[in-house]
């Protein structure tokens, strides 16, 4: 964690309880509320009597505070230069319009810091503007259950258009692409927002149909790990947006089972990968292929 614990669940509770004392007189269900809702449920036991009994010289007896202007959390440097960092991947116009350019600070990092290999290079057009505009109207029909009219470009450059009810986005890390899941036949219910020339709200009537893709597509991979420099956290991390089981078999010791489609089974095998020694995978046999031809191309790339 980067940023300060000075600007925590608890600190954030207890400067909206000076907020209200600041304005009237507070009492212990205020108080109460306020922490439920900021912090967390068992915080009341250490932040009430730390209020009320004035080990925190913040509240006076009555409920009010001698602090006169309400109070405020200002960002620190290395908070700015984070956010200065994360608003430079161009990936994030697509979500804001908001930046952060904080001129006293520099960012903490910057695309030339760090190389990414085995990526595509023809990753999506994240900067351009009728991609943002259809990206967002997606992202908008996702919340808010709303059908979508959608004109794209096929494989074969020909212009189609059809309608359908979206269910989530995903991104491929190997690709740079975002991929809208649709509950429609069209391209196995996978559209790929880089190929949409046009995404607009259907207002029109259309029956919701249930689609699935096909069981043929669900793969399994399960590996074994050694719990060595934060690898399990680190794994759990790497793959949150995955189904998996994950079961203690040794101190230290973990056994693995990762679920995934198999359009993203190389993106798979480049992750498993990247933890080396700490990771082997045990099952099934056609994964342990993958794993090895992999490594013979790469070995073969360094000679």
């Amino acid at each position: 964690m980067i940023f300060s614990e000075l600007y925590s669940a608890y600190y954030n509770a207890v400067a909206e309880i000076l907020k209200k004392a600041v304005k009237e007189p507070i009492n212990k269900d205020d108080i109460r509320k306020i922490v439920n809702r900021y912090a967390f449920s068992e915080s009341i036991i250490n932040i009430e009597p730390a209020l009320v009994e004035e080990k925190w010289q913040l509240l006076l007896p009555d409920g009010t505070t001698p602090i006169k202007k309400e109070p405020k959390m200002p960002l620190t440097n290395i908070e700015k230069r984070w956010l200065k960092a994360i608003f430079q991947d161009p990936r994030i116009k697509l979500f804001t319009d908001d930046t952060f350019d904080f001129p006293d600070v520099e960012p903490l990092f910057t695309n030339e810091d760090y190389y990414i290999f085995d990526k595509y290079n023809d990753g999506d057009s994240f900067e351009d503007k009728q991609y943002i505009t259809n990206f967002r109207t997606a992202l908008d029909g996702i919340r808010n259950k709303y059908p979508l009219i959608i004109k794209m470009k096929s494989r074969y450059n020909e212009d189609i258009c059809f309608k359908f009810f979206p269910k989530y986005m995903e991104y491929s890390e190997k690709d740079d692409k975002f991929r809208l899941i649709s509950n429609d036949k069209h391209y196995g219910g996978t559209i790929n927002m880089g190929r949409v020339i046009s995404c607009e709200k259907y207002d029109g009537k259309l029956k919701y149909k249930k689609y699935t893709k096909k069981a043929s597509k669900n793969k399994t991979v399960i590996f074994e790990l050694i719990d060595e420099r934060n690898a399990l956290e680190r794994v759990l991390m790497h793959f949150a947006h995955f189904e998996k089981q994950v079961e203690k078999v040794e101190e230290e010791k973990y056994r693995v089972t990762i679920n995934y489609d198999k359009d993203d089974e190389t993106e798979i095998v480049i992750r498993i990968l990247s933890f080396g020694q700490m990771v082997k995978v045990v099952e099934p046999n056609s994964f342990i292929d993958l794993i090895k031809d992999r490594l013979l191309k790469q070995k073969s790339c360094g000679l």
